[in-house]
């Protein structure tokens, strides 16, 4: 997987880092028990600071997108909490449709967006 970071950017390196990551799992670039380079390793690849690197792996890690072992390092293991995963894309999704009300954007175009959306990821359910 590649990562790309935007320098000039006002989202924070890490931020970019974890929704490239998570976007790599929902597109299966990245897979179940995929390891991820040493935080050392993806620091230098992508010219980082280490501390960049680690804030964004304990992150996905308490997000339940990876385990972090000392020996095996950190490995993509998405916890399925459906629950859990509801509630915190409702409190991601009321900010953004209440912009989107704001600017005249229909129910049905929010409903395309999203189908086009989960096209891209492939997801069935």
């Amino acid at each position: 997987m590649v990562i790309e970071i935007d320098f000039n950017s006002d989202e924070a390196i890490y931020v970019q880092l974890m929704n490239q990551i998570i976007m790599g799992i929902a597109t299966s670039r990245l897979q179940e028990g995929d390891p991820l380079p040493s935080v050392r390793q993806l620091a230098d690849t992508v010219g980082i600071n280490m501390h960049t690197v680690n804030k964004a792996y304990s992150l996905l890690r308490q997000e339940g997108f990876v385990t972090i072992d000392r020996r095996r390092g950190t490995i993509i293991a998405v916890d399925v909490d459906k629950i859990k995963a509801l509630e915190e894309m409702k409190e991601n999704l009321l900010v953004a449709l209440a912009k989107g009300c704001c600017r005249n954007v229909s129910r049905s175009e929010v409903h395309d967006l999203i189908d086009e959306i989960y096209d891209e990821y492939e997801i069935d359910n």
